[in-house]
């Protein structure tokens, strides 16, 4: 009896260590296909070669005489494929998008905050566009709000999220968490795991990164819902410091963006977390379309006493976004008919 349980755990962790060398032989050949030398046949071979590897230690397992050596030899490989990743450096310097070209940045006297490098482009479509820049100082003791905006355009469960800051009198300023993408670059789910793109916070006027996916994004079409955050102004005021000081931090020192870890919410919650009665971790922050739904379950919109479903009707701002366009009062023209 005492020889079968001995067998059936040795065969359990020979299991559990196969699956352990299938994960990390998946990633290694991954990362070096994503991230690898600029020569495509270079890093093919070698992203081949760690295949090629991590199948011959699977192999081995099974045999007690090469068992030990074949791991002992992958786990030098794999020590080498981790000394590699971790020397691969973020940039500031590259050829970017012409919509991510400027770095944004702030200085703060006491309560006066100027941002430098709000981008409010003049769209003629998605990709034709005339950019333009300007700097705005706020005053945080005019903070009135936080508004979040949720634009989705593959069904429910995805979203991109992004939080806009209301300073009083239709002033607002809105902070979207994006990939900074070099010019000829497209966005992938699956690069953003493999350090593809600089992580990158769009500091804009609502006409931009609002109008932007309401009015000319087309392919495919987007729908932007807006929401007021429920709170303490002060948590809101610790908040907007909190982005000011990671986005000083992107200018001096660039990050990756990463597709579950460093993304457009999970990125929130961290800088939420500057407030001690933050919302706590949940996987709707991962999936991150029924955020705003966990954010209501949560007493953290202010819902007027609507149930969810109305709520989300009446914050939906397509429609009143397109008839206010480039229109000098556009932040107050989309927040119509929200309020009962």
């Amino acid at each position: 009896m005492r020889e079968v349980l001995t067998r059936c755990t040795i065969a359990v962790a020979l299991l559990l260590l196969g699956l352990l060398i299938a994960t990390a032989g998946g990633w290694g050949v991954l990362a070096i296909t994503f991230t690898g030398p600029p020569d495509a046949m270079l890093r093919n071979s070698l992203a081949g070669a760690v295949a090629i590897a991590s199948l011959a230690v699977l192999i081995a397992l099974g045999f007690r005489r090469w068992r030990w050596r074949a791991l002992a030899a992958y786990l030098v490989l794999f020590a080498g494929l981790l000394v590699w990743w971790s020397r691969i450096e973020p940039s500031n310097e590259r050829d970017w998008q012409a919509d991510v070209a400027v770095l944004p940045h702030a200085t703060i006297e006491g309560d006066l905050v100027t941002v430098h490098n709000i981008r409010n482009f003049d769209y003629r479509s998605e990709t034709d566009y005339t950019p333009a820049w300007y700097d705005k100082q706020f005053d945080l003791r005019k903070l009135q709000g936080v508004d979040l905006v949720a634009v989705y355009w593959m069904g429910p469960a995805i979203a991109h999220v992004f939080l806009s800051f209301d300073f009083g009198d239709g002033d607002h300023l809105a902070v979207s968490i994006e990939t900074r993408k070099e010019k000829d670059e497209s966005y992938s789910t699956l690069k953003g795991f493999f350090r593809q793109y600089e992580l990158y916070y769009v500091v804009a006027d609502e006409r931009d990164v609002i109008r932007l996916r309401t009015n000319y994004r087309r392919d495919p079409p987007e729908d932007a819902y807006l929401y007021r955050a429920q709170g303490d102004i002060e948590d809101g005021r610790r908040l907007f410091l909190e982005y000011i000081q990671r986005i000083n931090s992107l200018h001096a020192s660039p990050k990756f963006y990463n597709t579950l870890t460093t993304n457009c919410t999970t990125t929130i919650w961290m800088n939420t977390r500057v407030n001690q009665h933050h919302l706590p971790f949940d996987w709707k922050i991962l999936v991150s379309g029924y955020l705003p739904e966990f954010l209501y379950q949560q007493g953290r919109l202010d819902s007027h006493g609507l149930h969810f479903a109305e709520l989300q009707r009446r914050a939906h701002i397509n429609a009143r976004a397109q008839a206010a366009d480039g229109a000098a009062d556009f932040s107050m023209r989309i927040r119509e008919q929200i309020t009962p």
